[in-house]
C-alpha cells in the first residue's frame, strides 16, 4: 500500500511537492514490486471508502491468479481468501513481503 504522510483524501488534495512525487513514487514502487514478485503486473487502486486518509492498493497480477482473476476482481480475493474460497500459501506471501522490504531498505524511493 503506497500511504500519504499527510492526511488527505485523495491526490486531489495533494499540494505541489506531494503531487510532484506522488507518480515518481508510485511508478518506483511498482517497478520494484515487479522485480519481487515476477508478476506480468501492478494492479493500483484507491476506493477511500474505508478510510478518509488516502491510501492506494498495489495488487501483483500473476499468469495464474486465484479464481481466474483478472481487473477488478483481483481486488476481491482478499475477501474470498478471508471466507476461504481459495487456500493463500502463506509462506510466499511472507518471501514476498520480506524481499520487497529488504528491496526498499537496500534502495529506497528517490525523495523528490
Amino acid at each position: 500500500m503506497l500511504i500519504s504522510r499527510r492526511h488527505v483524501p485523495g491526490p486531489a488534495s495533494f499540494d505541489d511537492r506531494e503531487a510532484n512525487s506522488f507518480g515518481p513514487t508510485l511508478r518506483y514502487l511498482q517497478r520494484v514490486l515487479l522485480e519481487v514478485t515476477g508478476a506480468l503486473r501492478i494492479y493500483t487502486a484507491a476506493m477511500g471508502e474505508s478510510s478518509p486518509h488516502f491510501h492506494a492498493h498495489m495488487v501483483p497480477r500473476y499468469a495464474v491468479m486465484p479464481k481466474e482473476a483478472k481487473a477488478w476482481a483481483v481486488f476481491d480475493l482478499q475477501r474470498a481468501a478471508a471466507a476461504r474460497e481459495f487456500a493463500v500459501d502463506s509462506l510466499e506471501t511472507a518471501r514476498v513481503a520480506a524481499s520487497y522490504a529488504r528491496a526498499l531498505r537496500e534502495s529506497p524511493p528517490p525523495s523528490l
